[in-house]
């Protein structure tokens, strides 16, 4: 890791850290050695949640719970942190070990997301929380801006699959792995949405078990739906 390297991400983050170590630990994986991220990780998942309700609270005054709940969730996901790494270049400069490296562990997105979080936590630390505030209205705050218009207010595929069975006082869905295909960082999985009570089943695919969840739960739900208009307009 070098210190130009270093510099640039700073740059990116908005934040020139005044205790530099902190920087690189929250930039080193636990293979690498024993002052490793993981205490950082711990502290920066709840800067993360914090700042994020903070600023949708400030942007969206009249938003409900459920709603705001939802973008946020949104946000904070893996999949969402695992692009802002990639965006801030942290694959370039994670510490890890070889073996680790060689497995494709700087493209994994769980390991990239522990590191945006632990950066979170490394700049509280370092300069409080008005600091971690700002890294997180600069990194996000177009992303929140336009939540609404983005559709983010939305339920995801899963909670509306679910409410829409549980008014009509049917058994929720099971899903289930069907395969994963691809190397550990870079894995493609298929899972199986299925309301046995209605024997019916769809398939859908993601780079996360999560992903391919809510992808079969939304054609399930189309499916369900379409079928549920069609009998009504029977004669």
């Amino acid at each position: 890791m070098t210190s130009a390297a270093l510099d640039a991400l700073q740059k990116r983050l908005g934040h020139r850290f005044t205790r530099p170590d902190l920087l690189a630990r929250a930039l080193t994986h636990r293979s690498f050695g024993a002052d490793h991220n993981e205490r950082l990780e711990f502290l920066g998942d709840a800067v993360l949640s914090l700042t994020v309700s903070s600023l949708l609270y400030e942007r969206y005054a009249g938003s409900d719970e459920g709603d705001l709940t939802r973008v946020r969730a949104h946000l904070v996901r893996e999949d969402s942190l695992h692009r802002l790494a990639l965006a801030l270049g942290l694959p370039e400069v994670l510490k890890m070990s070889d073996g680790e490296a060689r497995g494709g562990g700087a493209q994994r997105p769980s390991i990239l997301a522990d590191a945006v979080e632990a950066v979170l936590g490394a700049a509280y630390i370092d300069a409080g929380y008005e600091a971690a505030l700002a890294i997180v209205r600069r990194l996000l705050g177009e992303t929140i801006a336009t939540a609404a218009s983005a559709g983010d207010f939305a339920k995801d595929a899963k909670t509306a699959l679910q409410e829409w069975l549980q008014a009509r006082r049917i058994a929720v869905p099971s899903y289930r792995i069907v395969a994963a295909r691809g190397q550990a960082h870079a894995q493609t999985f298929e899972v199986e949405c299925a309301v046995p009570a209605l024997d019916v089943a769809e398939l859908g695919e993601g780079r996360s078990r999560r992903a391919a969840e809510q992808e079969a739960a939304r054609r399930l739900l189309d499916r369900l739906q379409d079928r549920f208009t069609a009998e009504r307009g029977k004669p």
